[in-house]
């Protein structure tokens, strides 16, 4: 992908990425929400099968914006036992890729790392997000974003109670 706005759009769009993941390893949940459009979409696809389409796979996230604030709401009220206490995790965002679709919004990919540590343990989550991104006013929104997670399985991950 190529970012046709040059150096200031690849700024802008780098500085919100960057902002997504301080939100979510300080655990800011209600915030990171707030990144979202009203018709936003967050899938998370399951690892033998990175391809798949919430539409007829089973994947492990398919929420819609009702439900990525429940999910923020249980993830932060105590509610999620795999997350009490939670995780302390930490983010690189690196090789992000823009591309300008035309119709005001962007469609951009970033590789991610995210080292989660939690009970005296640390484990690696690595992948790329897909992300279609929505200019608002002087910044942007999430319409749509998709973490696939490069790992053959989450045997000794445990779970992906986290966000990626």
């Amino acid at each position: 992908m190529t970012a046709d706005g040059g150096p200031a759009l690849r700024e802008s769009v780098e500085e919100f990425l960057y902002r997504e993941a301080a939100l979510l390893d300080d655990w800011s949940l209600d915030a990171w929400v707030d990144l979202f459009t009203e018709d936003a979409r967050y899938v998370v696809p399951t690892t033998d099968l990175p391809e798949g389409d919430p539409s007829r796979d089973l994947v492990f996230i398919d929420d819609d914006i009702t439900r990525l604030r429940a999910r923020a709401l249980r993830l932060t009220g105590g509610n999620a036992h795999r997350e009490h206490p939670r995780s302390r995790t930490r983010r690189f965002v690196s090789n992000v890729r823009i591309a300008e679709t035309g119709d005001g919004e962007l469609s951009v990919s970033a590789n991610v790392l995210v080292f989660r540590f939690r009970s005296g343990e640390a484990a690696p989550y690595v992948g790329v997000v897909d992300y279609i991104l929505r200019r608002e006013r002087d910044d942007f929104k999430i319409a749509y974003r998709r973490a696939v997670l490069d790992l053959e399985s989450l045997a000794w991950h445990g779970a992906v109670s986290i966000i990626f």
